[in-house]
């Protein structure tokens, strides 16, 4: 939707200054022309003693008068007010169609049709801009209709025909370029929602596996509470001291991930550390405490690797390790993480739950995204009872 337009821009009126000083000029000089003795016809050469005349010449069989000069300054003043393509337009088709009725020059006044159709094709909607368009060619020329015989006013208006390209040109010129920076507007504004939408989804993946991940441990723990509550409360207290750190472990690193959308909205005082495969091991010792035995292997030596990489490792772990505590026929998993020359190699495996099928939930499409974002690759599926996880990222 349009803004309401305002006051004439500085710029319009600046326009409109120049094409005023030019058609003021060339009525001057076609009143000097006009005054002479030679016959000018308006429509027609001129006779052997005067000047030439016809459609395409600025020289007139009568002397600009007052009317000449107001429909003029009226036409000039469009340029001004072209905010308003259609009164404008139509300001100008009027005032410039009037004064050549009135048996006044072709010349520089023809200019304001053309800054008027072009401002018409560039700011009014397509429909009632083409219709308006069309309207004003007639009206350009309707002037040739004032001759003084039918035959006379049939040639006159062939003979004018090639004038409406003061209008075509222009709308045509205005027309394409306003289709085109509506085209990269479009284009913009599909990128930009593409971005946010990526954004949202990048996010979402954040908490569900912050959030997935911290839940899952929660309720295998409450689980265990409630199974042994009364029999071994001892146990029981264990259980429920392990629900209390994951949930603050959980509640810390989602606090550190919704930082990252709204620092000003975060807590100063609860951070967590930023994921990574640094901290590979103490995700491992929580899902131990949480009920799952989890088996950590290192292989090659370590060296820092891209900030992007490093937390889509930790997380694509993550959310393996959640699936396991949700999923799998066995509490047991292995974690493998191997340092190449120039890549990092995952790999989680455990115990394949007896399905007929997998189908992929938003943690495994998580993993996938983030593989491919860092611009890795990822195997997941299940074969021989075992399912695994075996990502290779770029290190």
């Amino acid at each position: 939707m349009s803004a309401r337009p305002g006051p004439p821009h500085l710029r319009d009126v600046l326009l409109a200054l120049p094409v005023g000083l030019l058609v003021l000029v060339s009525l001057r000089v076609a009143g000097q022309w006009g005054s002479g003795d030679g016959p000018g016809s308006r429509w027609g050469p001129a006779g052997d003693g005067g000047p030439g005349g016809g459609p395409w010449s600025w020289v007139s069989a009568t002397v600009p008068d007052g009317w000449a000069y107001l429909l003029a300054g009226l036409a000039v003043l469009a340029v001004a007010l072209r905010r308003w393509p259609i009164p404008a337009f139509a300001l100008a088709i009027c005032s410039t169609s009037l004064f050549l009725a009135l048996g006044n020059p072709f010349g520089p006044i023809l200019v304001t049709v053309l800054v008027s159709a072009f401002a018409l094709a560039r700011r009014a909607p397509l429909p009632r801009s083409a219709i308006a368009a069309g309207i004003g060619i007639l009206l350009l020329l309707a002037h040739a209709l004032v001759a003084a015989s039918p035959i006379a006013a049939l040639t006159a208006l062939v003979s004018a025909l090639p004038v409406s390209a003061w209008v075509v040109v222009p709308y045509c010129v205005g027309l394409a370029r306003r289709l085109t920076l509506e085209a990269r507007s479009r284009q913009r504004d599909e990128r930009e929602r593409t971005a946010l939408d990526a954004e949202r989804l990048r996010l979402a993946s954040e908490v569900h596996d912050v959030v997935g991940h911290g839940l899952a441990a929660i309720q295998m723990q409450a689980d265990i509470a409630l199974h042994i509550a009364e029999r071994r409360p001892e146990q029981a207290r264990e259980a429920l001291q392990v629900i209390s750190r994951a949930s603050a472990e959980a509640l810390a690193e989602l606090r550190a991930t919704l930082a990252a959308v709204a620092p000003e909205a975060a807590s100063t005082d609860s951070h967590a550390p930023t994921p990574g495969i640094d901290r590979l091991e103490a995700l491992c010792g929580r899902m131990r405490e949480a009920g799952i035995d989890v088996e950590l292997q290192l292989t090659g030596e370590r060296r820092p690797v891209a900030p992007a990489v490093d937390v889509a490792g930790y997380r694509i772990v993550q959310e393996s390790l959640t699936n396991v505590v949700k999923h799998a026929a066995e509490r047991r998993a292995t974690v493998h993480l191997t340092f190449r020359e120039q890549e990092i190699e995952l790999s989680v495996t455990n115990a394949a739950p007896h399905l007929a099928e997998f189908r992929d939930g938003f943690g495994i499409a998580g993993i996938r995204r983030r593989t491919a974002d860092v611009g890795g690759s990822v195997e997941i599926g299940a074969d021989d009872g075992t399912f695994s996880v075996h990502a290779v990222l770029p290190g």
